[in-house]
């Protein structure tokens, strides 16, 4: 909302020196925030001169100038080029000086044009900011305006003005209008309110001659009739042609709204004004009386911007008996609107329930002035305010004759009152208020308070329909007494609350992946049908995919089965532009649909009303299985090439590594199984296997992109992915992550070396190990790991053969290990690999 501190002071005691910031700073008090300043960029000499003669001068691209002497109150007049023609001699103008500067910003300056030199200009409306109209320059006459030659003009046009812009937010749309923000003024800074929409009775009173005026609304939204008021006045003998005045214009030209002649101007200037949206129709085009109601199957209507429109049933229209002429608070039609032939204007003033107005507004994607009040609520008391006010104003500029014709429809406008506890404000807040700082706070926003024993009991003010409740209430106190005096204490939060245990596993995934150099990089969860087959099965066969039925990209109309497609598009963009050392992780949601499942409905619930139980239920059977997993793609260089040092590429290592960040922060034990997949490069895969207590649960892979993947990628050499189903991982590790025991005794190491077929994975060989190991003698086991740190395939070792070298590492809780203890542990590991895979120790 732009307010101009010339409107402001009309309404509030604004002092004389106070500037735009000034206002802004007691507004932000008060709860607004600010947005800007806005000026009228004219600055320098502009001063009222009067054409003494002028010479046409044809030139020889066609044009004709006029080389003007023109009289602006100095000893010798100046000469003027002039390419207009809308004036004659005598004619008081408006001219900028040398060292004028206008809105662009365009600088004034003697300059040589045209074979003369021009020591000024005669400016038009557009060029001082004052309109559109550019085809000819202003004339002060023409505009009801009259000085002496030599007058400053900034002054004369008001051009001198500044307006604060605030946000409003939803809630308060009151102060979308200048009465509701010189009352926030005035709570801000204690300066005396005058309400402007103040008057006397027998001024409001519709007239006796009546005008047909009806609703007929069959099918209110939530049980809100479209409109619950209408007042209608008639003006009659209007003169369209008469100009705006200056300060009508320089204010709504502030404001933000253009002028677009007197009697348009005379409706936007009140709603400005009062907050309330006045439509103008032209009454000699009106066919009957005026009845508002719902659309009808197939209508349509042609609004003020020129737009064919189709009616939705639920759209409120304004209609006579040739059919709709307006979308009821939004915008008017092309067949009744105000021309420069109108002579008799019917003024309407109603209330729209604001959730009409909301969904016409949105239905048709025509936000307007009008429907930006009424969808956030217009004070019920105002209609006849802003009819009689348009009225008056329609009379005293445009000429017209306020008669006794019109018409009204209105309810009783009740406020239910609230009940607000004696210490429910200073509890709620956490300030000591005093019952007086309570009570005068509310009276300060227009509302009327009543003691009671245990309280007050509040009737809200009618031009405030977002306070419904006692917390409302409280929130107005803390802002007329400012929210600097509520303490800064964090409050204590109740036990019990916090992350879920899903939610804290999660973050812990997250963190360390990110604490161990990888960069997170959430994208959107749509791809293709051949990138779901090839990335979402292990096979790479066909499987069942969600189907959007309005995708934002008609190319990439699934949702995805894998997090893999993403990050491969994440990690080429990033590799077009230069950033090819990637390691990319994301946590996000793959959808899985059964089998034979269709998803989706085509069922929309009423929005006015919440969804039955039932109704609930069958919309979230429409949605597909959803499962967060983690993934993670590599690609480029580790370390980069350095003197003396050659460059390290990611590869199969650093996804293990990763693969063990998650597992550590996940609290499980992660291994690896020689797997295939049909995106992946044979030989370079591993599936993700997880014990639970016997069972091995594959829980993801990881492994090398095939080569024609990563190039149908766009993506440079090696590329290593690995992807987890987190759910499934979370949940298998429980809800608590156990600290490994620490002893205090030293650690005994061996090494075995062990002759195995070349086909014997070394994880399986390094389980018997453990499994051996671990079950020699009655003592709790002594292994407290075993690790793989060499396989030899070579001279000295048969052919079709290898030799694993695994280093094993016991400790005891109580004492320290002997060598023989240490020895009689490992033959045990031994024993058991030499039983099932044929191992033998290699001398």
């Amino acid at each position: 909302m732009r307010v101009p501190l010339s409107w402001l002071r009309e309404y509030v005691d604004l002092a004389q020196d106070a500037t735009a910031e000034d206002v802004l700073a007691a507004l932000v008090t008060v709860g607004f925030e600010e947005e800007d300043v806005h000026r009228v960029e004219v600055s320098g000499p502009v001063v009222v001169g009067q054409v003494l003669s002028f010479e046409e001068e044809p030139q020889k691209n066609g044009k004709t100038i006029r080389w003007c002497q023109v009289d602006v109150g100095e000893d010798e007049p100046r000469g003027i080029v002039c390419g207009a023609s809308n004036f004659a001699v005598g004619d008081k103008v408006v001219v900028t000086l040398p060292g004028a500067v206008l809105p662009g910003p365009f600088p004034i300056a003697a300059r040589k044009t045209y074979g003369h030199v021009s020591d000024g200009m005669i400016a038009s409306a557009r060029e001082l900011g004052l309109g559109d109209e550019h085809d000819g320059i202003l004339i002060l006459s023409e505009i009801g305006v009259d000085a002496p030659v030599g007058a400053d003009a900034i002054a004369l046009l008001h051009l001198d003005d500044a307006a604060v812009e605030i946000n409003v937010t939803p809630d308060r749309g009151y102060a979308f209008s200048l009465r509701g923000v010189a009352r926030e003024y005035s709570h801000a800074t204690g300066a005396a309110f005058r309400d402007p929409a103040l008057r006397d009775f027998e001024e409001l009173a519709h007239p006796a001659s009546g005008f047909s005026v009806a609703v007929q609304d069959d099918a209110p939204i939530r049980g809100n009739v479209g409109a619950s008021e209408f007042a209608v006045r008639v003006v009659r003998e209007v003169d369209p042609s008469r100009p705006t005045p200056p300060w009508m214009v320089a204010r709504l030209t502030l404001a933000g709204i253009r002028s677009l002649g007197v009697l348009i101007d005379i409706t936007n200037y009140v709603m400005l004004e009062l907050g309330n949206p006045i439509h103008g129709y032209d009454l000699d085009a009106l066919t009957g009386g005026i009845t508002v109601r719902r659309a009808m199957p197939g209508e349509r209507m042609t609004t003020l911007d020129g737009q064919d429109r189709a009616l939705h049933v639920e759209d409120l229209l304004i209609t006579d008996e040739s059919g709709p002429i307006g979308l009821a608070g939004v915008m008017g039609g092309t067949t009744t609107e105000m021309s420069d032939k109108t002579r008799n204007v019917l003024i309407e003033a109603a209330i729209f329930d604001t959730t009409s107005i909301a969904r016409t507004a949105r239905r048709h994607k025509l936000p307007s002035e009008a429907s930006k009040r009424f969808e956030r609520g217009v004070d019920p008391l105002i209609p006849f305010v802003a009819a009689r006010r348009v009225a008056d104003l329609m009379v005293q500029l445009a000429g017209g004759r306020l008669v006794d014709e019109g018409g009204a429809l209105f309810a009783d406008v009740e406020v239910e009152g609230i009940a607000l506890p004696r210490t429910f404000v200073p509890g709620l807040i956490g300030v000591d208020y005093t019952d007086a700082e309570v009570a005068d706070a509310l009276e300060m926003i227009g509302a009327e308070v009543t003691a009671t024993d245990d309280g007050w009991q509040v009737i809200p003010p009618t031009w405030r329909p977002d306070l419904t409740d006692r917390w409302t209430l409280a929130e107005e106190v803390a802002r007329i007494h400012g929210l600097g005096r509520i303490p800064s204490i964090l409050p204590t939060p109740p036990s019990g609350r916090g992350f879920t245990a899903a939610q804290q596993g999660r973050r812990r995934v997250a963190d360390a992946l990110a604490a161990s150099g990888l960069v997170e990089t959430p994208g959107f969860p749509f791809t293709t049908e051949q990138q779901n087959d090839l990335h979402g099965s292990a096979s790479g066969e066909h499987l069942p995919s969600v189907k959007l039925a309005n995708p934002l990209d008609g190319q990439a109309p699934y949702l995805r089965r894998s997090l893999i497609p993403t990050l491969l598009q994440t990690a080429h963009r990033n590799v077009s532009r230069g950033m090819t050392d990637l390691a990319l992780f994301e946590i996000g949601t793959v959808f899985l649909p059964a089998p034979g499942t269709v998803y989706g409905t085509d069922t929309v619930p009423p929005l006015g009303e919440r969804p039955s139980d039932e109704t609930l239920a069958a919309l979230n059977a429409a949605i597909p299985p959803q499962s967060r997993h983690v993934a993670a793609v590599f690609t480029g260089n580790v370390s980069p090439r350095q003197p003396g040092r050659a460059a390290e590429p990611y590869g199969l290592g650093e996804a293990l590594d990763a693969v063990r960040v998650i597992a550590t922060a996940a609290g499980v034990t992660i291994e690896t199984e020689q797997a295939q997949r049909a995106a992946l490069h044979p030989g370079r895969t591993g599936a993700l296997v997880v014990d639970a207590h016997g069972d091995r649960i594959e829980i993801g892979y990881v492994g090398e992109l095939h080569p024609t993947v990563s190039a149908d990628a766009d993506l440079p050499g090696r590329v290593t992915v690995l992807e987890l189903d987190l759910d499934r991982l979370l949940a298998l590790a429980g809800t608590r992550v156990v600290a490994a025991h620490l002893s205090t005794f030293p650690a005994a190491t061996q090494d075995v070396s062990l002759l195995v077929a070349a086909d014997i994975p070394a994880a399986a060989v390094r389980d018997a190990l453990q499994d051996g190991a671990a079950g020699a003698g009655a003592a709790p086991s002594l292994l407290e790991s075993v690790r793989l740190v060499d396989d030899y395939r070579g001279p000295g070792v048969d052919e079709g053969g290898k030799s694993l070298t695994f280093a094993l590492r016991f400790r005891a809780d109580d004492r320290t290990l002997t060598a023989a203890e240490a020895t009689e542990a490992k033959l045990a590991g031994v024993a058991v690999a030499q039983e099932r895979f044929g191992a033998t120790l290699r001398d």
